[in-house]
């Protein structure tokens, strides 16, 4: 029997999954509000028939869906584990200890400064993003709502610090991973980043100073934030050992010890709080992993504010992941990808085009595959042979795929990044996204270093020797 050969996809070809998403969610998300998943389905049938077209069986079609949900296999887990971490937090008083307190200390008009910070810093001592957003962004979300504060706005604010933090972390993957792809020296490449990564994130910190300003006392409501208070304080039993599951979440990250194991530790010590300090029963407990913390204080606003987490809350985010990665697995798996990011990279010619072609593939890639991993390195191996040609430091490459493949991730609604955010805050992607200044200004910043050639390093010679090498 004889088997026809796979066809290389034509640049037409491969474009039309890439319209068609794009429409399908632009149209149905955007305009009706048809759940991603369900376009996102299409999108992945409609690649599939091309694939046929192509002549590729199924079966191998199949493996690129597979192997494209398996590297995404210990990042579901963790989103799976947050829905748990939050809901045994909720159930102990970890979060409304913070909340209340939050509340108290402070100001609406710092409240979007010090979320950035806080975030940042969090970040940055832990290699985090994901563990920040899932724990001192939750409880800043929940001060946000305490406050009347818009939730978007206040979510922009979490997510710009936390990435800004990861990014700018020697214990973060993604920074690791970008220094490695571009061949790299990782605290070169960190200390590189400062400069376009730090305005933006200046940029963010005055805007959040500016717009705070609008949110003094006089406009955030005082007798809504008095009733919540006054609501936490009846309901729950405050006590400083209510920080430890939080304390052990941040100090297991820091030594970097693995996510899972730290967040289902944190969880069982939230577990046992709720039952010595809330009298909570074992069935509550259970019920708030699975389901989300019941709250019941009787008042519809707190009780809004605290039913969260629980591993069904997860769910919705689960399947976004799962039909998102099989339209990427299909994408790469047929070759339609690598023909669109080698059209792409034929254009670069002058240094300027060539690092807006960076950007380009890596947006291309995170919109295709919704993966940060993959934004930085299909482009990172792609365009090296380029910059190196160009006799540009590595350093400059691994900047880019840094901020435009690891960064620009959270701003995709179906990415993993973006649905585990929206999970675990409640915000959606485009709400928070005009917000989240510091991770897309990097873009912008590095598109005009590249037409300037302001802090575009040359090669130098020990960087051929340690390429060679």
């Amino acid at each position: 029997m004889i088997v026809e050969r796979a066809k290389t996809p034509s640049l037409g070809l491969a474009l039309l999954p890439l319209i068609s998403m794009a429409l399908l969610l632009g149209v149905g998300y955007g305009i009706y509000g048809i759940r991603p998943q369900v376009l996102l389905i299409a999108a992945a049938f409609l690649t599939g028939c091309l694939g046929v077209l192509l002549k590729f069986r199924w079966e191998d079609m199949q493996k690129g869906i597979v192997e494209s949900i398996t590297k995404a296999m210990p990042a579901i887990l963790i989103m799976l584990t947050v829905g748990v971490l939050i809901g045994s937090w909720m159930a102990s008083g970890t979060i409304p200890m913070i909340i209340y307190y939050g509340l108290k200390l402070i100001s609406p008009k710092f409240f979007l400064v010090t979320a950035c910070l806080v975030c940042s810093i969090t970040a940055l001592a832990t290699g985090t993003s994901w563990g920040t957003v899932g724990t001192v962004g939750v409880a800043f979300i929940g001060i946000a709502m305490g406050l009347g504060l818009p939730l978007g706005l206040a979510a922009g604010a979490i997510v710009a610090g936390a990435y800004f933090g990861d990014k700018m972390s020697p214990f973060s993957d993604i920074p690791n991973l970008a220094a490695v792809t571009a061949g790299a020296n990782l605290f070169d490449h960190i200390k590189h980043m400062m400069w376009s990564a730090v305005p933006g994130w200046l940029l963010s910190l005055a805007v959040y100073f500016v717009v705070g300003l609008k949110y003094d006392a006089g406009t955030v409501s005082t007798d809504t934030t008095n009733l919540i208070l006054d609501t936490l304080r009846r309901n729950f039993r405050f006590n400083l050992l209510l920080l430890l599951p939080m304390l052990i979440v941040l100090y297991l990250a820091f030594a970097k010890k693995p996510t899972i194991p730290g967040m289902l530790l944190s969880s069982l010590t939230a577990a046992f709080l709720a039952v010595v300090f809330q009298k909570e029963s074992i069935v509550r407990i259970a019920q708030a992993v699975n389901s989300g913390y019941p709250a019941a204080t009787g008042v519809e606003s707190v009780d809004t504010l605290l039913t969260r987490g629980g591993l069904m809350s997860m769910m919705e985010t689960q399947l976004v992941a799962f039909t998102a990665f099989s339209f990427g697995g299909i994408m790469q798996k047929t070759g339609m990808l690598g023909v669109v990011l080698d059209r792409i990279m034929r254009v670069a010619r002058k240094v300027g085009s060539l690092v807006m072609v960076t950007i380009g593939s890596c947006v291309v890639t995170a919109l295709v595959t919704g993966s940060s991993y993959l934004s930085v390195i299909i482009p990172g191996e792609l365009l090296g042979p380029a910059f190196r040609e160009k006799r540009l430091a590595a350093k400059n490459l691994s900047r880019i795929i840094d901020e435009c493949g690891g960064i620009i991730v959270p701003l995709v609604p179906w990415s993993m990044a973006g649905v585990y955010i929206t999970g675990a805050l409640g915000v959606p992607v485009l709400s928070y996204l005009p917000w989240a200044i510091a991770s897309w200004a990097a873009l912008l910043i590095l598109a005009a270093f590249g037409f300037t050639g302001f802090t575009m390093a040359p090669r130098k010679r020990e960087d051929e020797t340690q390429a060679g090498s």
